[in-house]
């Protein structure tokens, strides 16, 4: 038997992370301290099912992690997919170069976070002086 969620629990868990809503009777958002962002990374090669926030995570010169509110005011969930309600604007290049391929959602600001969510990126993101990627709208995670 393979494994497939149902269309709705697909749809709730995709807001249950995104947005902190609670799944009736099954989940909740009731941790001592539930996190309030979701940290969104970018990537020059796929970080892997089994990576961490920092593997293939570019580096250049301004670059950061971009914090985005845990909130239906962060995240669209719609027909189980969830998009930016905003632009993903991150730090300014500085300086060196980057080729974003791919980028990752997770629970750190820093380092070795765990992910939660990557994909590619398309089309990829180049990255040199000056130039300022960002995410738009149209980002998807889809959850089947």
């Amino acid at each position: 038997m393979s494994g497939e969620k149902g269309s709705t629990y697909a749809n709730q868990l995709l807001a249950l992370i995104f947005n902190g809503t609670t799944i009736p009777n099954l989940a909740d958002n009731a941790a001592s301290s539930p996190l309030t962002q979701l940290w969104v990374s970018l990537h020059s090669a796929d970080p892997t099912a089994g990576g961490t926030q920092n593997s293939n995570e570019v580096a250049y010169t301004g670059y950061a992690r971009v914090g985005v509110a845990r909130t239906s005011g962060g995240w669209v969930v719609t027909g189980n997919s969830v998009s930016p309600a905003a632009l993903i604007v991150f730090p300014t290049c500085t300086g060196g170069s980057a080729s974003v391929t791919y980028f990752a959602v997770g629970e750190a600001s820093s380092g070795a976070g765990e992910i939660l969510y990557a994909g590619p990126t398309s089309p990829t993101i180049s990255v040199s002086t000056g130039v300022t990627p960002e995410l738009t709208t149209a980002t998807a995670i889809t959850e089947s």
